[in-house]
């Protein structure tokens, strides 16, 4: 079990994101947004060279490992209609560069659904089928986040994705089926259940997103919560995890102080996101251990394994 926070969720600056990972004692860490002085923030694989390496060399020196990069490859913020040059050259940026960090993993997406669900996904398919496959060929790990996307929008369209771009693997976000609507159900659309979600796609789970939210109707909106204090099911789908043998990663992104997608919370202070990630990740490390406990009270249970 490898534990790690999204970086820019301890704040825009590097500084406060290396300074969080170092008070929770963490070794690795998934790099997203970052800032540096001199340069504007900007994902990881988009900031220049200089900034780059300033990062890279940073890192070292802190002995902070680069786990997963957090793309923004195909996002939410993407159609399937945009130029696929913009989504090639996005991989052929971030390739180079998770190898200089020795970053393994790269969180990647399927295009933003809008209104409605996709009327012909060929083409959805046919883009992330290619860019698994350039990360695979270059030795790497993509990993399909279940977010507002395609393979997104039920525990069905994620494994059809799984089934049409071969090696894919998934990472899960325990609070995503919360907002995004079953599509696969008739409409109205209900919200999706997390460990619905979960029990189909686990055995395609290379790293786990840890979020938790409560549903808002009041607001039609999320309220975020600490993990295991929502409705995202993080301790059930974490205790599952364990017991099935899950080693791998494990990554916050607490959402209580600046949300990635909300340019209003992109204000934030830096200093209060810091503090926020790491009382977040040290409630985490209390859930895990409760629930490590536990597991080594009962035994383990007989042939699970991922």
């Amino acid at each position: 079990m490898i534990l790690m926070g999204i970086g820019d969720e301890a704040g825009a600056s590097l500084k406060n994101q290396i300074h969080a990972t170092r008070e929770l004692g963490w070794k690795f860490i998934e790099p997203r947004g970052v800032e540096v002085p001199g340069f504007t923030k900007a994902n990881l694989h988009d900031v220049p060279d200089a900034a780059f390496n300033l990062v890279v060399r940073e890192f070292e020196s802190a002995g902070i490992q680069p786990y997963c990069f957090g793309s923004t490859i195909m996002n939410w913020a993407k159609q399937v209609t945009d130029p696929f040059d913009i989504t090639r050259m996005e991989v052929q940026r971030t390739i180079p560069r998770m190898q200089r960090a020795g970053a393994k993993f790269v969180r990647i997406m399927s295009y933003k659904p809008g209104d409605a669900e996709f009327k012909t996904p060929t083409e959805v398919f046919r883009r992330v089928r290619e860019v698994t496959n350039m990360f695979l060929d270059a030795g790497l790990q993509p990993v399909h986040e279940n977010c507002m996307n395609y393979g997104g929008m039920s525990w069905q369209h994620s494994l059809e994705l799984l089934d049409r771009c071969p090696g894919l693997k998934c990472v899960f976000d325990t609070a995503n089926p919360i907002f995004n609507p079953d599509r696969a159900r008739s409409k109205p659309w209900p919200r999706q259940d997390p460990w619905e979600f979960w029990e189909h796609v686990r055995a395609h789970v290379a790293h786990i997103h840890v979020k938790d939210v409560t549903w808002n109707p009041a607001k039609n909106d999320a309220d975020y919560n600490w993990p295991g204090e929502g409705q995202g099911q993080v301790a059930q789908i974490l205790q599952d995890a364990f017991a099935r043998g899950y080693d791998a990663g494990i990554s916050i992104e607490p959402h209580m102080v600046v949300v990635f997608h909300d340019p209003q919370s992109q204000s934030a202070n830096d200093d209060a996101a810091r503090k926020n990630f790491v009382e977040y990740g040290r409630r985490l490390e209390q859930l895990i251990a409760g629930i490590k406990a536990a597991q080594r009270t009962q035994g383990p249970p007989a042939n699970q394994k991922f």
